[in-house]
């Protein structure tokens, strides 16, 4: 990934392909590397896959809420020159990309959420977090999986890490105070960009139900199911992932 990995004025980002842009947003824990298998597939598809690094921690706090994320992206795809783009989220990012939608209609093409917050909010973590417990961060992370083996130990580490940051630790509790203020119920029904929603069947972060009431809201969307999957379908069953994603841009023409 990293030559592909760019930094221009307040930007960093990854781009990779020449085409239709698909700019993917990752969660509150999720880094750039969680979407590998997207980032390698989808431009030799005709697609020009960008990830850019959210300023999640980075921001001050009066700006760490969903609408101003959501602006944020709005500001890099007018910085990039795209006219509409193509929105993937996980988890958070998939909430952003929700109100990047319910913002900035003219700028998506289509939408992509999987494991998105924006309708149940322990997304976040109801009990978050134990500060210094290693052994309560590794359960934690294990839980975001179908397979707890995805969840690493460089995984795990880099969670317990920003666990223990105090200031990156009250940033996620803001985070999370946002995502509950930013719920997205009232606005699906009026969102009417084409949406394709793939789910983990596994999920235990955003349960199964949370993704069918999505569908039920949103007036152009079709749900699609992974099996023996949680909370992030791209890391987990990356090929069934993809597969579902191509199947679905070739039928909707994007």
């Amino acid at each position: 990934m990293d030559k592909n990995y760019k930094k221009e004025g307040k930007y960093s980002y990854y781009e990779a392909g020449e085409g239709t842009p698909i700019v993917i947003l990752h969660g509150l824990m999720g880094g750039l590397s969680n979407f590998d298998a997207v980032a390698e597939y989808f431009p030799t598809k005709g697609y020009k896959v960008v990830i850019p690094d959210l300023p999640i921690y980075t921001q001050s706090i009066l700006k760490t809420n969903v609408k101003s994320f959501a602006k944020y992206v709005k500001d890099f795809i007018t910085f990039k020159g795209f006219d509409k783009v193509i929105l993937l989220g996980n988890s958070l990012g998939g909430h952003i990309a929700l109100y990047h939608t319910k913002l900035y209609p003219e700028k998506v093409a289509g939408l992509v959420i999987t494991g998105s917050s924006g309708l149940y909010e322990s997304a976040m973590g109801d009990s978050y977090p134990k500060r210094g417990d290693y052994e309560y961060i590794r359960k934690k992370a294990e839980a975001v999986f179908y397979d707890p083996k995805i969840a690493t130990p460089e995984l795990i580490d880099e969670v317990y890490a920003t666990v223990n940051d105090r200031i990156k630790l009250i940033k996620t509790l803001t985070i999370a105070k946002s995502a509950i203020r930013h719920n997205m119920a009232k606005d699906l029904p009026k969102m009417t960009a084409e949406t394709c929603i793939i789910w983990g069947k596994n999920d235990a972060v955003t349960p199964p139900n949370v993704a069918e009431e999505f569908d039920k809201l949103l007036p152009n969307s079709s749900l699609y199911w992974i099996d023996k999957c949680g909370h992030a379908a791209m890391m987990e069953h990356p090929e069934e992932f993809n597969k579902i994603l191509e199947e679905w841009l070739v039928k909707k023409n994007l």
